[in-house]
């Protein structure tokens, strides 16, 4: 299969990098001091589950070298996704599968917007990975799995194809009954990131300290509610699912999303808390502890694209 990773990062260097392994042609997009630190080096990818090196690798910025590609998956920050879209107007074609790993519910859609509908799948992925150095990946915690499907829940040639593909470079991937359901499984537990960024905590301090568990737990419940005014199908105690699943996490590790923010960098504040407070006015849900975070990280925010 020839596949495109867009976004060489900790999510993209790691399943790009898998799938290269498996014998995949694989063009990585990248930039900077990355980009030409693979070209020298080739991607190194240091994992909890074994280190391997790709090399040579095939690495560019040129989104046109993605021309012809059976598979793209996304692994860019969800903010960069609109802009993308539209510049592969010009790349894709019939056969061209598109797959998003975004954080937050939107992305798919906002590729539908742009590009053809049956070329986009709905997908996420669960792994604490992130560019060590660059040209390195490292993955320190969380088993690296991918849950992906049509967004119409249909069982399809493509999506059958596309678990053979990832079951043969022994990626843990899941063919989800109702991929919607599953994104906003996701979407719930990492709404926590923005907590984590105004109170600059890791997981061990936010879910040990009273105050701020407190804070979790009614944030965790406003995202809940929201997804039940949007109709989407999830078990009553999933709150509390999600809660024992954040308990679980490595008690030094933190988001992506929070690092983000920490560094000065664009977060996606917009696809994460600010995604909660807007669903929950069209819905009718009052979320006060989201609009809190959201109102708080704005600023910052602001700071951060102004700079790009």
């Amino acid at each position: 299969m020839k596949i495109g990773i867009i976004g060489t990062g900790g999510v993209g260097g790691y399943f790009g990098g898998k799938l290269a392994q498996a014998g995949h042609e694989v063009i990585f997009i990248a930039r900077g001091a990355h980009l030409m630190a693979m070209k020298q080096n080739g991607l190194q990818v240091k994992s909890i589950k074994g280190d391997f090196t790709i090399h040579p690798v095939y690495a560019t910025d040129r989104l046109e070298e993605l021309r012809g590609v059976d598979l793209i998956i996304f692994g860019v920050k969800a903010w960069q996704i609109k802009e993308i879209a539209e510049q592969l107007k010009a790349v894709i074609d019939e056969k061209t599968i598109l797959l998003p790993l975004q954080n937050g519910v939107l992305s798919s859609e906002e590729l539908q917007a742009i590009l053809p509908e049956n070329h986009v799948l709905g997908g996420l992925c669960r792994i604490i990975s992130k560019i060590e150095s660059p040209g390195v990946i490292v993955h320190v915690a969380v088993n690296p799995t991918i849950t992906f499907g049509e967004l119409t829940n249909q069982v399809t040639e493509t999506v059958l194809q596309l678990k053979k593909t990832f079951d043969d470079a022994e990626i843990e991937a899941y063919l989800a009954k109702d991929i919607q359901a599953e994104r906003w499984k996701k979407y719930i537990s990492i709404c926590i990131s923005g907590l984590l960024a105004i109170t600059q905590t890791n997981y061990g301090e936010l879910r040990t300290i009273p105050e701020t568990r407190q804070l979790m737990i009614q944030l965790v419940t406003e995202v809940y509610n929201v997804s039940q005014g949007a109709h989407i199908n999830l078990p009553a105690n999933f709150v509390e699912k999600t809660l024992a699943i954040t308990d679980s996490l490595p008690p030094e590790s933190n988001s992506s999303m929070a690092r983000d923010i920490w560094e000065g960098k664009p977060s996606e504040l917009e696809y994460q808390n600010g995604t909660v407070v807007r669903l929950g006015k069209q819905y009718g849900v009052e979320t006060p502890v989201n609009q809190f975070v959201y109102s708080c990280l704005l600023p910052m925010e602001m700071k951060a694209k102004k700079m790009l």
